[in-house]
């Protein structure tokens, strides 16, 4: 099922990324609102992944970060959610840790995602109901979420470029002493996926649809579990496209012990009701 979506998306993912790292150090930036930068990276690779997405899919919609006009399109049935460039601040500080996310989403669920990461020629793909796996080196393997499931136990990653004091929180009470930084929510996904991390938690509505829709798909195709963070399932439809009560990716072996401290946690900050 969906293999020609899949390998198109990962075809026009790897091209965004040779487009991005064709700018890589070589950097003017504008400002879309408050420290929300955008680079001609952004641009460029949103404009080829969504002209290519329309010759291949003509019938689908497309909601990609850096188009100007959202509001036309069609999220009934199929709809690609594209982020060009996530970690742009990372992409800008010349680390590494920015990827091209491209997702599908199908009768508003998240069914596909593709995660590239071009300075590493790092590929993630995950079809819901299937496989996640990584591509990498000439080699590939599947992916599988850790087991791991004591609060104190889990590896939280955490953002690099903003920490909140929800983060703080949510740190101290479940215990955890073990954190690692990266950018890209979709880095951050396919390292859980990946085992090296357990626990991912954004505790704001500053992300977007197209943060959500490619990372989930691989995350749930890999045994794990990405949804709002009062426990209900992203929806991908005319609701709009700002994930206004965050992001809560886990391992499925801690969900239930973990998912209620961090809907608290979104409830002190005033994020959910």
């Amino acid at each position: 099922m969906l293999e020609q979506e899949l390998q198109t998306a990962c075809r026009l993912a790897i091209e965004a990324g040779d487009i991005v790292m064709g700018l890589y150090g070589a950097v003017d930036v504008e400002f879309k609102g408050e420290s929300n930068p955008v680079t001609e990276a952004d641009r460029r690779a949103n404009e080829h992944i969504v002209r290519e997405l329309r010759e291949a899919f003509p019938e689908d919609g497309i909601i990609a970060e850096e188009s100007d006009d959202l509001s036309g399109a069609t999220r009934k049935g199929r709809c690609w959610y594209v982020d060009p460039l996530d970690g742009t601040k990372e992409f800008i500080k010349q680390n590494g840790e920015f990827a091209v996310m491209i997702g599908l989403a199908i009768d508003g669920e998240s069914t596909l995602g593709v995660v590239y990461q071009p300075v590493f020629d790092k590929l993630y793909t995950g079809v819901v109901g299937g496989e996640a796996r990584l591509r990498q080196g000439g080699k590939e393997r599947v992916l599988k979420v850790s087991d791991r499931a004591p609060a104190a136990e889990l590896r939280l990653v955490v953002s690099r470029s903003h920490r909140s004091a929800s983060v703080d929180q949510l740190v101290s009470s479940l215990g955890i002493s073990n954190e690692v930084c990266s950018g890209s929510v979709g880095l951050k996904v396919g390292m859980i996926a990946e085992q090296k991390a357990d626990l991912y938690v954004n505790v704001s509505n500053k992300s977007s649809r197209w943060d959500a829709c490619g990372p989930e798909a691989i995350l749930r195709a890999a045994g794990g579990c990405f949804v709002e963070l009062n426990g209900e399932p992203f929806r991908y439809d005319d609701r709009g496209v700002t994930n206004e009560r965050g992001i809560f990716a886990c391992n499925a072996a801690a969900f239930s012990e973990v998912a209620p401290v961090a809907a608290e946690v979104a409830r002190s900050a005033g994020l959910i009701d």
